[in-house]
């Protein structure tokens, strides 16, 4: 693990380098905005996984790119899918770090110089993660070091925590939801017919929609998350698991099975690279009415 903290007002971020470079916690003035999973559990959730070069599913792990078939590693054994990428697991090292007094920065890089089943492309992505009091940004750069162009999307899967999800929302700008199997890959569209903002009582998801815009906001009791996304084509998946007042806003580049069906699917040359910044930007309520006029 390392940590980056202010030495003032209790902000700090942790990164976990065998388990993908991974955002493993995260607090601005001591408020906790990620949710606590043990490290032991999460090839269970992925929390804060980087997804790349796929986000979500591939169907059956099996794709084929400029007429040559590849077939992925199936890790969702129950469905049959390869899922949520292949740097999950990887460990990443640490190539940059920088100190101010106004923010802390660290890169943390992993090649994949060898033959990888079902997507046999060399690469760099190197994650820099930028603290300040009250913002953090991670920044992605996907470098193609391969003589071959590749198919790639980019996504990222933090669970965001709420001292009551109940009485939180979460508003983005969307006008249709994806439709899934039951092996959870899309089948379709169906108009989006939630108000906004999103009340999340009682509410059990695993949503996938297409963004109008590139800013999703988080309104809790006790904070005020804004994740933006410096992409012009945005993708979110809402997933709430079975650990209570937890939600995972996943901002993503591309949809399931974007690998067959091209939805948001990019393709990267020999020797280009390819950069996206998510922003998290942290407002705490002055009081208890603030934060209520907030959800309201």
């Amino acid at each position: 693990f390392v940590e980056m903290q202010h030495p003032i007002n209790r902000t700090k971020a942790t990164l976990c380098l065998n388990q993908g470079g991974r955002l493993s916690g995260l607090e601005f003035d001591g408020i906790a905005v990620l949710a606590n999973f043990d490290p032991s559990t999460y090839e269970a959730n992925y929390e804060s996984t980087i997804l790349f070069p796929f986000v979500n599913r591939i169907r059956d792990g099996k794709y084929t790119f400029e007429n040559v078939d590849y077939v992925l590693n199936c890790n969702e054994v129950d469905k049959n899918n390869a899922l949520h990428g292949l740097v999950y697991d990887k460990t990443f090292e640490c190539v940059d770090q920088q100190m101010t007094s106004s923010h802390g920065s660290i890169t943390l890089q992993y090649k994949q110089d060898g033959i990888c089943e079902g997507f046999p492309f060399k690469f760099n992505i190197k994650l820099t993660y930028i603290l300040t009091e009250e913002n953090m940004s991670l920044s992605v750069k996907i470098d193609n070091e391969d003589d071959q162009v590749f198919p790639f999307t980019l996504g990222w899967h933090p669970y965001f925590v709420s001292e009551n999800l109940d009485e939180s929302v979460v508003n983005f700008e969307s006008s249709s939801k994806y439709v899934f199997d039951k092996q959870q890959i899309i089948s379709g569209t169906i108009p989006l017919e939630v108000k906004m903002p999103y009340q999340l009582e009682g509410v059990k998801l695993d949503d996938s929609y297409s963004l109008k815009n590139n800013v999703i906001v988080f309104l809790t009791p006790e904070y005020r998350i804004t994740l933006t996304s410096s992409s012009k084509e945005n993708y979110l998946q809402l997933y709430t698991p079975n650990t209570p007042n937890v939600i995972a806003i996943e901002p993503m580049t591309g949809a399931a099975d974007s690998f067959n069906n091209k939805i948001g699917l990019k393709t990267l040359h020999p020797n280009d690279s390819y950069t996206i910044k998510w922003d998290i930007a942290f407002q705490q309520p002055n009081d208890q009415e603030e934060s209520n006029q907030l959800i309201t």
